[in-house]
């Protein structure tokens, strides 16, 4: 059975009188990708799940953990994969899916055996992973480079120039409820998703890379009008509850995957919040 930890949900009240290390025991994911290991967090927002495994000397199996109470992780879950490595492979209940550089893979719920592993240990795949709870058996998809929906966003002007690829979405594949996406910033911007907002059907979470290894993100959550900031490295996540705002700015050039679970399926479901009237 594999290994996990807990999160549970806090209210904006309470957040208010957090401390820096109190902000980053419950929100922030140190040490994402786990060499041969699979280690969850199980997040008590939406009941979303995280995880990273860097398979270099054996093959990882998916397996289930006890807050399940399933007999394997897929009975009543679907899984979003998207692979930051080289190159790698799921096995899917005899079938195999090869995934390269930033290629995901969507798995319905039903499933049974999921095994990671890289093509050459030396440099292997690390694949991130996101899962939420299913009501309904989709098809398994694998999403190439090339099957993404790709916006321009921002500009160099307001120093939030990206590009924003969606990867997990109804409008690609068939979902349940989880959603994943990859952004990257342009050389000399630093801002993601600014202007900020909220969406209170919907949480998310965010996974940092291609972050220099003397280079930090500062990622900004809170209410509008309450913000808190946590500083973070590369191949760190952090946890956004639905009341507050998902932003960050970079040291330098980075990307970040979003995974998001709640409500509803419409990526634009957000209620911006005015930069000026920010606190």
């Amino acid at each position: 059975m594999s290994k996990y930890d807990t999160r549970y949900a806090s209210s904006p009240q309470a957040v208010k009188k957090y401390d820096t290390q109190e902000l980053r025991d419950e929100f922030l994911i140190e040490n994402v990708m786990k060499t041969d290991e699979l280690r969850w967090v199980y997040s008590h927002y939406d009941r979303f799940m995280v995880a990273g495994i860097v398979p270099v000397s054996t093959t990882v199996k998916l397996e289930t953990i006890d807050p399940l109470k399933a007999s394997y992780f897929l009975e009543r879950r679907e899984l979003g994969i998207i692979n930051v490595g080289e190159s790698g492979v799921v096995t899917v209940d005899g079938t195999v899916y090869e995934l390269d550089h930033k290629e995901a893979l969507y798995l319905g719920q039903g499933n049974k055996e999921v095994e990671f592993s890289s093509k050459d240990g030396s440099n292997p795949a690390k694949f991130y992973l996101n899962s939420t709870p299913a009501h309904k058996t989709f098809p398994n998809k694998k999403i190439g480079t090339n099957d993404v929906e790709v916006i321009e966003l921002g500009s160099a002007e307001t120093a939030n120039a990206r590009t924003l690829r969606k990867y997990i979405v109804n409008s690609v594949v068939d979902v349940c409820q989880l959603q994943m996406g990859m952004t990257t910033i342009k050389t000399g911007s630093s801002w993601n998703t600014m202007p900020a907002h909220v969406h209170d059907r919907r949480m998310e979470v965010y996974f940092y890379f291609e972050v220099p290894e003397d280079q930090a993100v500062s990622h900004f959550m809170g209410e509008p009008q309450e913000t808190r900031h946590i500083w973070m490295g590369n191949e760190e996540a952090v946890i956004s509850p639905p009341w507050s705002i998902h932003s960050g700015s970079g040291t330098a050039s980075y990307s970040f995957i979003w995974g998001m679970a709640g409500e509803n399926l419409d990526y634009g479901d957000m209620d911006v919040c005015k930069i000026n009237e920010l606190r």
